[in-house]
This record gives C-alpha cells, structure tokens and sequence, in this order.
C-alpha cells in the first residue's frame, strides 16, 4: 500500500461518524491537498472544548468563522467575542471568489454562499443588544474574586452582601456597592458593628479603590439592569437553526479586567441555570472566545482558578468553550489539557524563543508517521492547519494537516445600514435597551441617611428647647430672689434676727 493509500485510510477510519458533524477541509499530503479525504468533528463531542491557534494572518478568523457557520446549519446556537470587529459579515452571503472556488475543488466539497442568522451585542455603548448582571447576581464569593482583594476583604464584602439581603436593599450597580461600603464605617458604623462585628476604614478604601478601578475599564456599564438572561443565547430560527450572537469588543481591548469580568460572570451563571445535559447527540451552545490572552494574562490567581474550575466542569451542560490565540502558550496548561478539539494553523519562527515554542506546541498533537509536527506547523499556508479532534467514543483523531473549507458567509463586516438593519429587526434590542434605574441600595440608604439626619435634627432642636427653657427657669428664679418684698426682707436681715435674740435673753 503507497502512503497515500495509507494516508487516505487513516483519515477515512478516523474521521468518518455515525452522529452529525462538520466537515472542516481535506487533508494533505505533501504538497498535495488529497480530495474527498474529508477531516470531520463528531457534533457529539464538541463540548469537550477546544482551541484555534496560529500567526497572524493564517486564517484563524476564518476558521472560526466556518465552525460558527456549520454549527448554526446544525442548530447549534454560537456566542462569538468579537475582538477585532471582523465577524459581523456572518449575517449576509459569501460573494463569491475564484480563489473560493479553486479551494473547493480541491476539497471536493460545494461551495453555497449563504447569510445566517446574526445578534449583535454589546458590553458597552456602542450599538447592539446591551449585556448587564446586577452585582447581587454576581454574589460576594465571585465578587471578591474579580476585585482580587484580600480574605479578610474579601469576608467584609460577604458580610455587606448579607446586610443588604437582611434588609431588602438591592445591589444592583457599582453605585449601590460603594454607597453600602461607605455607610458601613460612616453613618451605620453603629449599626454594622452591633450586629456584624467591627468594619475597617482600611479595609473597606482598599475595597473601594478596586471598584474604582472596575469604574475606569467601564465597569459602570456592565452592571445594572436590566440583567440579560443567559438563556436568549441559545435561541433557534423557524426553521431549525441556531443563532449566531456577536459580542463586539472592539472598544475594550485596553479594558482586560472589564473582558474577563463579564467573561467569568457569563460562565458562572451558565453552570448555574443549565440543566445537566448528559449523553447528547449535540450541545446545547458553543462559545468562542477571540484573543484568549485577553482574559488569562490580566486576570487575578484566584480568576484563573475559577475559570479553570468552569472549564472542566461545564462541559456537561453541553457547552462547549473555544480559544482563539496566537499561540497555545498564551492558554494555561490546566485549561489546555481540557481542550478536546485543536486547530493549529502555521506558526513563525523568527527567534529562538519561537522555535523553542514550536517544538513544545508540536508536543501537544498525537504522533504521525505522515508528518514532522514541528516542520509541518512551519510550512502550512494560509487556510491551512493541523487538525486533531476526538471521535465519537472521545479517543483522539490522527492528526491531519488540513485545506480548510471557506466561510459561505461574507469574509468582511457589514455597512452602516446593514448593521442599523440588523438592529432593527432585532427583538432582544426592544427586550434589553431600555435602560433601569430603579429605587435600590444608594437610593435606599441615602433616604435613611436623610431620615436619621432629620431625625437627629429634630433631637438636637429638642435638646436646645430644654437647655433654653432651663436657663431661663434659673434666671427666673434669681431674679424672684433679688426681687423679695420689703416686710421679708425685714424679717430676715440679720439686724432683725439679733433684735429679736436680744429680746427673748432679756426675758429669760
């Protein structure tokens, strides 16, 4: 048997299913991109997670893209962190190329352009539907993590969150989470330490100066209401397939600690409310995070535990998570030995430093008798990549350099008007734009503040009437004493007295 026999064979045995799944490219062989060797991932095991990495340019994006688009042809809703703003041309069709054509000829597979159906989101002020959690939602342990602030910090912020539950008061905003800090050492100081113990001034600056800070990267835009419900992410069309929902962040890649908040709160409060999925034959959401650094290299020990600790385990809600990065260095090892599906496209190597990374990224894929992984990730071109994934019974696929399918979708980001249209058609804007501001903890507070100001007003008014009217009681009563009549003045002078004694002796 000729080694292309044998490459058509293994790629034939280890990529062919019985479940749905997606066709990703061909393989190749060489120099030769070998038809109809189709390289698939099992729909059933892509919750196990997985990663999207290589140079810029390499076509990353793209891949993402036709990952995003095939899922939503599966019924497989798609949440996509738009970091550089180049993914919106999902909702109107390819134009078409000959390039694009040549590819999948290649392949071996037809190409359709087709529109899909695309949310646009936002974390901050720009366009889209707006992403808010109230604080209460994020609760103290997840709180106290994001700020990164100390155990005893960190067991202040509990026991203000408990304040806040025995005493119907929401916290909604960041404004509420700073009027309660400032109340618990100033105002209801008193209070706060007769039924919870001694607050510290220190402490609770340290806590407000990492609210600040939160404030600085937008942080006041995140929280608030009106909360989004996590489950609008996993919405279907009429006729079966899933959304694709764009979170833009091109405004926030200097605001890291903002990206990553919003990140662990998404993953949290998805654990929280899905239902466990079990042996499915599909999941029930894909995430794909753009730029992963973003979140692991700004974010706190105590962050990257907690993100670790969702990695492993929200896999069986039937979510699946997906890091797009430069390199796999720039995702922790804990999280990378989690990642079922990786797509590597080619690396560069310019210094030692990128040479030493590419014989330890070339560790990360299953042996091969068709490759040198380390040449290999070298040498691939544009829309090229290894691929290794997990089949149907969760054991690793060979490893395959792959001509990558391309996106049936618009390789570009929609106009103006495309994207005012996009809007305006959209439900989840009318649902979630509004904006809320209801009666909660500053205002709350800042009333029963006013009240005991009123209050103690009223008392130091009160104390002022009883100090005056007793002054003037005692001035009364010196004056009635200078003021005696004369007959008692008589009878009680001294002369009057002596008089009298001498009398009563000259009697005796």
């Amino acid at each position: 048997m000729s080694k292309r026999d044998k490459f058509v064979e293994t790629l034939s045995r280890g990529y062919t299913f019985k479940g749905e799944y997606i066709t990703l490219g061909a393989g190749i062989l060489g120099e030769e991109t070998v038809t109809n060797s189709y390289v698939n991932v099992p729909l059933k095991t892509m919750n196990r997670h997985g990663l999207i990495a290589g140079a810029t340019g390499t076509g990353k994006t793209k891949t993402l893209q036709v990952l995003a688009e095939n899922l939503s042809d599966k019924g497989v809703p798609v949440l996509l962190m738009d970091v550089k703003g180049d993914l919106s041309g999902l909702a109107q069709p390819s134009p078409g190329h000959p390039k694009i054509d040549e590819r999948h000829e290649k392949i071996g597979l037809p190409f359709t352009p087709k529109a899909f159906p695309v949310e646009i989101m936002s974390l901050s002020e720009q366009d889209g539907v707006r992403l808010r959690a109230t604080v209460s939602e994020f609760g103290p342990v997840l709180i106290s993590r994001i700020l990164d602030v100390s155990e005893t910090q960190a067991g202040i912020i509990a026991v203000i969150f408990k304040y806040c539950d025995d005493h119907k008061l929401p916290l909604l905003d960041l404004k509420d989470f700073k009027k309660i800090l400032q109340y618990s050492t100033g105002a209801g100081k008193k209070e706060f330490e007769e039924a919870y113990g001694r607050i510290s001034t220190a402490s609770t600056g340290a806590i407000l100066r990492r609210i600040v800070e939160l404030e600085q990267q937008g942080g006041e835009l995140f929280f608030g209401e009106k909360s989004f419900d996590v489950q609008d992410l996993c919405r279907t069309t009429s006729d079966g397939r899933g959304y694709i929902n764009i979170i833009r962040l091109t405004d926030i890649q200097d605001r890291p600690k903002l990206f990553s908040t919003f990140m662990l709160s998404l993953l949290a409060e998805i654990y929280e409310t899905f239902p466990e999925q079990g042996d499915s034959g599909k999941p029930e959401l894909i995430m794909f995070i753009d730029e992963a650094h973003l979140i692991f290299n700004e974010a706190s020990k105590a962050l990257l535990n907690q993100i670790e600790s969702i990695v492993k385990l929200i896999r069986s809600k039937g979510i699946g998570l997906y890091f797009v990065t430069q390199n796999p260095t720039d995702v922790p090892e804990a999280v990378l030995s989690q990642l079922g599906l990786k797509v590597q496209h080619a690396l560069r190597a310019f210094t030692a430093k990128d040479r030493k990374a590419i014989k330890l990224t070339a560790q990360n894929y299953p042996d091969t008798e068709f490759y040198d992984t380390a040449e290999t990730l070298t040498s691939l071109g544009i829309g090229e990549a290894l691929v290794s994934a997990l089949d149907e019974k969760g054991r690793p696929s060979p490893l395959a350099a792959t001509m990558m399918r391309a996106p049936m979708s618009r390789m570009d980001v929609l106009t103006p008007s495309e994207l005012a249209q996009l809007y305006g058609d959209s439900k989840l804007v009318l649902k979630y734009n509004e904006e809320i501001d209801r009666e909660s903890a500053y205002e709350m507070l800042n009333e029963k503040i006013k009240k005991a100001e009123e209050l103690k007003a009223k008392e130091d008014e009160r104390e002022a009437r009883e100090k005056e009217e007793k002054a003037r009681t005692r001035k009364r009563s010196s004056s009635s004493s200078k003021r005696l009549n004369p007959v008692v003045k008589v009878l009680t002078s001294a002369t009057f007295i002596r008089a009298v004694f001498g009398i009563l002796k000259k009697v005796m």
